[in-house]
This record gives structure tokens, C-alpha cells and sequence, in this order.
């Protein structure tokens, strides 16, 4: 099921609405005494619905957990839409010039900031959630997969697993260099990240720069998966397909928690990967 309404984010878009998104799981009006982990999305038009989709194709999650059972919470907010950049502003942590995008002021911080101490106190307070870091997760793909892994560094003490696909790394390579080597991560960080074969070549040295971050983290011990996608293409049908890889990864040991407590991976993604 899920449930949309309305939002405004004041210090970003002043009175202006978009959509926020909460898909529940299967089981939750059957046990009204278990608790769930809970994954904030980015792009959250583009997660569930076709129809609201910006391209008319989403990822489908909807479908997904409905098939799949998967016991948390989804919760996601539409993108700024502005022509002025406004989504590039939003999901990047840092400012930067571009040769086909211009001069980019990064709003992303303030961002992460109405998401951790606006949206998730809205999300904690309306359902039943595992407010803990433990049970925290983000996800996005290109400048949200750039946002999923700078929260996952930047704000670790929220967010213990994020899905980053196809991050958009080419923004600030230097400055995300020294979040990789400085920032301060509490054990048992988990991280998804992949890349398209077929996309390496949007951006200029982009197999280098996803093989260089990969190193990075894991020389922090970040437990991490990361894949290059055969085929894979930078859009939602091939986000899409991955569902079932970064899901089992986000909920993977998790399933050591008893059957009550609603944290145990979903059967039908493990037969996927396998």
C-alpha cells in the first residue's frame, strides 16, 4: 500500500508543494504490533507509480513489495522540478561548475538536513518505525545516488546502509575524495554500489572513478557490493532490475533478529540473486 500527500520543504522551496510517498508492507495492518526498518528514497516520483513518473517508467517498487513481502518501510519525496537546475542543486552536497550544466550551487546538505530532522521525525511519529541507526537506510540512483552515499558518510550516525546506483561521482571528485578517507564511520557500515556498462561512458573516466571510490571505501572497511552492471543503462527499467540485489544487500544479516521484529530478508529476493 501506499500513501501519498503533500509537503513543502521551506528552506528549499519556500511555500511550493511536492509529493511525499510512504509505501507499507504487506504485513503491516495484519500485525499491528511489529516495527520496521525504514528506506528513505530519493526521486520519490519515480519509485512507484509510471504515471508520476518523470519519463513514464518507475522503478517499480510498488510491485516489488507486493511480490516480495519485503518487511520495511519506503519512504520517499518528489524531486524539485525546477528547470533551474533545482534537482542538481538539491541532490548535490557540494557546489560545482560544469561544462554543459554551468555553475551548480549544492544545496544538498540542507537537504539531508530537512530529511533527518524534518521528514523522518514526520515518518517516526506516524508509523511504526525502528527509529535506530541500525534500521535506517537511503537509496537513489545518479545525483540521489550521490546523495544516498554522501548521507551514508556524512550523517553515518543516522544511516547504517545505503544503496548508491549509478552515483553521480563526476561531481567533486576531489572533495568526495576526502569525505571517502575522513569521514568519521561507526562500525557495521553497509553500502550497495553499481554502475551500467553501458552508461561508463557519460561521463569522462567514469570506470576510474567508480573503481577509485570503490577502493576508497573498502580501505575504510565499509562492507560493501559493488557490481557493474553488463547492459546496464543509466534509467529506471535497468534501476529497476536491480531491486532484488540492493534490497537483499540492505536487509542482509538483519534476518538474525526474531520473525516478530519484521527485519528478515524477503525469501523471493534471495532466490532472484541466486
Amino acid at each position: 500500500m501506499v500513501l501519498t500527500w503533500n509537503i513543502t520543504i521551506p528552506p528549499l522551496t519556500g511555500s511550493e508543494e511536492r509529493r511525499a510517498y510512504v509505501c507499507l508492507p504487506e504485513s503491516y495492518d495484519e500485525e499491528p504490533e511489529r516495527f520496521y526498518p525504514v528506506l528513505y528514497m530519493f526521486d520519490g516520483h519515480n519509485v512507484f507509480f509510471d504515471s508520476h513518473a518523470t519519463y513514464g517508467k518507475s522503478w517499480g517498487m510498488k510491485e516489488y513489495m507486493e511480490r516480495s513481502g519485503a518487511p520495511l518501510i519506503i519512504a520517499a519525496v518528489e524531486c524539485n522540478h525546477s528547470p533551474d537546475h533545482g534537482r542538481l542543486s538539491e541532490y548535490s552536497p557540494y557546489s560545482f561548475q560544469d561544462p554543459y550544466f554551468g555553475s551548480i550551487t549544492g544545496r544538498g546538505e540542507i537537504t539531508m538536513d530537512w530529511l533527518i530532522h524534518t521528514f523522518k521525525k514526520e515518518i517516526d511519529g506516524h508509523f511504526r518505525t525502528k527509529p535506530d541507526r541500525q534500521h535506517t537506510f537511503i537509496a537513489g540512483s545518479s545525483m540521489g545516488g550521490l546523495m544516498s552515499l554522501y548521507a551514508l558518510l556524512a550523517h553515518n550516525a543516522v544511516f547504517s546502509r545505503a544503496a548508491a546506483l549509478s552515483p553521480s561521482l563526476w561531481v567533486d571528485p576531489d572533495r568526495l575524495e576526502v569525505l571517502f578517507r575522513n569521514a568519521a564511520l561507526d562500525p557495521e557500515t553497509v553500502l550497495y554500489m553499481d554502475y551500467g556498462s553501458r552508461e561508463l561512458a557519460n561521463h569522462r573516466g567514469m570506470a576510474a572513478k567508480f573503481a577509485g571510490a570503490a577502493a576508497r571505501l573498502m580501505e575504510r572497511e565499509i562492507w560493501l557490493e559493488s557490481r557493474i552492471i553488463p547492459g546496464g543503462e543509466h534509467c529506471e527499467a535497468s534501476w529497476e532490475r536491480q531491486i532484488p540485489f540492493f534490497m537483499n544487500t540492505l536487509l542482509y544479516s538483519l534476518e538474525q533478529d526474531s520473525p516478530s521484529s519484521g527485519v528478515s530478508a524477503p525469501n523471493e529476493d534471495k532466490q532472484e540473486v541466486l
